[in-house]
């Protein structure tokens, strides 16, 4: 996995992780199976996800028929993801990195991955899923993106400061469009191997307390690898700030993205 000390960070908090992130649109899981079986004639597709976390995308994916090889680079997320599901006998959950776990090769019929696939080496993002799938088998890419809507108030500009203060150097944060296209559809394009390229946009804005606010910093890589004092400061001064607002909340405008594409034929 790409830069593995920030992605072992998620691994050591993983019941915060689990209640501060939120599941992903139904209509999402909708179009996703609907567009796998227009070439895959299957009622159980089999499914490698990659990077599941505590199942965020998991749940929705077993609920629709789904036979899942979760693979999870962090031991203390994949035991909780083992345990959380441990009576469905539907998901296998494998330890280890997307990049090298041993997986059959050319027969699975998709390979799906939730705000997660950034962290896989650049190298393997096209070339593992395209060795790992079979024929018309969909790579399928689920990305949480924070988007510019005056939703928030002016929240995330005017809370920089405190960026500032706790974590000196840190860019301000600029919301992408509403129509974000993200980088994982132009890498589907540049690498030729896979075809019928879809992208789907969602609007999924999130309302948190100061308390759900601050599991949700807790949740972040970035917020982990501090130093235990200042990250204290920056998760009790942001917390602060929500329990300050209209009502003691803020909301996160996010546009969740589904790409897609079907592997094309040797």
């Amino acid at each position: 996995m790409q830069q593995p000390d920030k992605q072992s960070a998620f691994d050591s908090v993983p019941e915060i992780y689990d209640r501060a992130r939120p599941l992903y649109p139904a209509e999402l899981f909708d179009d996703l199976f609907t567009y796998l079986r227009e070439r895959r004639d299957t009622q159980r597709p089999e499914i490698v996800e990659v990077g599941p976390g505590t199942g965020q995308a998991t749940q929705a994916l077993l609920g629709r028929g789904a036979l899942v090889t979760a693979v999870e680079l962090g031991p203390s997320l994949a035991a909780f993801l083992a345990e959380k599901y441990r009576t469905n006998h539907d998901l296998r959950v494998v330890t280890g990195a997307f990049e090298s776990v041993p997986l059959a090769e050319g027969t699975w019929d998709a390979v799906v991955s939730a705000t997660a696939y950034h962290w896989v080496e650049p190298a393997a993002r096209m070339e593992r899923p395209y060795a790992l799938l079979g024929p018309g088998g969909v790579l399928a890419v689920i990305d949480t993106n924070q988007v510019a809507s005056d939703v928030d108030r002016g929240f995330f500009d005017r809370s920089h400061p405190i960026y500032e203060k706790h974590r000196p150097g840190e860019p301000r944060g600029v919301g992408l469009p509403i129509e974000v296209v993200p980088p994982i559809l132009l890498q589907m394009q540049d690498s030729a191997l896979f075809e019928d390229l879809r992208l789907w946009r969602y609007r999924w804005d999130q309302t948190y307390t100061g308390a759900e606010y601050a599991d949700l910093l807790m949740s972040y890589s970035n917020t982990q690898d501090m130093e235990p004092g200042p990250r204290a400061g920056l998760v009790a001064d942001l917390r602060a700030m929500v329990e300050a607002e209209p009502g003691g909340t803020v909301t996160r405008p996010l546009v969740i993205t589904l790409t897609a594409g079907r592997r094309i034929a040797s």
